[in-house]
């Protein structure tokens, strides 16, 4: 089992904690969704190393072991973590790797530094505004409020986002979930990022040059119809669909080898 070194990388108003498998092969670099870990990639890591990939994975700002205050936690301050690690990490270009709400990140990246990403493997994604009922807007809102919030999340996060087969070590994962988000400071910084819109994002969806693959859930329940948004947002970046049989938000936890293939072979294509 290849055991990832932790490290940081400071910006202008905090650092961002992430772990890099190390080598000199191709650099993949990947963030969590929304109240998530880097650790929530877990599953991909040895296969990725022995596919000869070196392999970062990030947290978001104020989750894991970054820092909690933040001046901006939108989509454009994520973005500009992915960049500021790959120029960190040598320049790339790399193949970024999103989750729910990085996804859209990503896309700010690609289109923001062409030169230094040279692909994106996005799963479950946001990328565009969800339209959403005002009173399931207002029930989420209300989900999230403390004291209850961060318990709620965690219930919600373990019970409702994996839907097909969860992976054995999910319930020590929640524990190390719920103990991140008791910590001072990442709670607040949750609840905000989870006010992010990814308008911008929809917006550059059609400029994106990148190859892209979208790998999609099709039991996730974050999505009235979870094949459509993904065929819906692939015609318009020009990417091919992988769909994971049953699966919820997660694709890399729950089907770690549909998105390993996914990946590995988007990186072959660059070749």
């Amino acid at each position: 089992m290849n055991t990832p070194t932790t490290r940081y990388l400071d910006r202008e108003d905090g650092r961002i904690s992430y772990d890099d498998t190390g080598g000199d092969g191709p650099l993949v670099v990947a963030a969590p969704g929304m109240g998530d870990l880097r650790q929530v990639y877990r599953h991909l890591r040895d296969d990725l190393v022995e596919a000869g990939l070196r392999f970062v994975t990030m947290d978001l700002r104020g989750m894991g072991e970054t820092s909690t205050d933040w001046a901006h936690l939108d989509d454009a301050a994520v973005a500009s973590d992915y960049l500021a690690l790959v120029d960190h990490l040598g320049g790339g270009p790399a193949v970024l790797i999103g989750n729910s709400l990085s996804c859209a990140a990503s896309v700010l990246a690609a289109t923001d530094a062409p030169d230094k990403v040279s692909g994106m493997v996005l799963l479950g994604p946001f990328v565009r505004d969800v339209p959403m009922a005002w009173w399931a807007k207002a029930a989420f809102g209300a989900m999230l409020l403390p004291p209850w919030g961060r318990h709620v999340w965690v219930s919600y996060y373990g019970s409702k986002l994996y839907p097909g087969t969860p992976p054995p070590d999910l319930d020590a994962y929640l524990d190390r979930l719920r103990a991140n988000l008791s910590e001072p400071g990442r709670y607040a910084t949750f609840r905000s990022i989870s006010t992010t819109s990814h308008a911008e994002s929809g917006r550059r969806l059609a400029d994106v040059n990148q190859p892209v693959v979208v790998v999609m859930g099709t039991a996730d329940p974050d999505f009235p119809d979870p094949a459509a948004e993904a065929h819906g947002i692939a015609e318009i970046l020009g990417a091919s669909v992988v769909l994971a049989e049953g699966a919820g938000h997660y694709p890399q936890a729950e089907t770690p080898g549909i998105v390993v293939g996914a990946i590995t072979e988007l990186v072959g294509s660059l070749a």
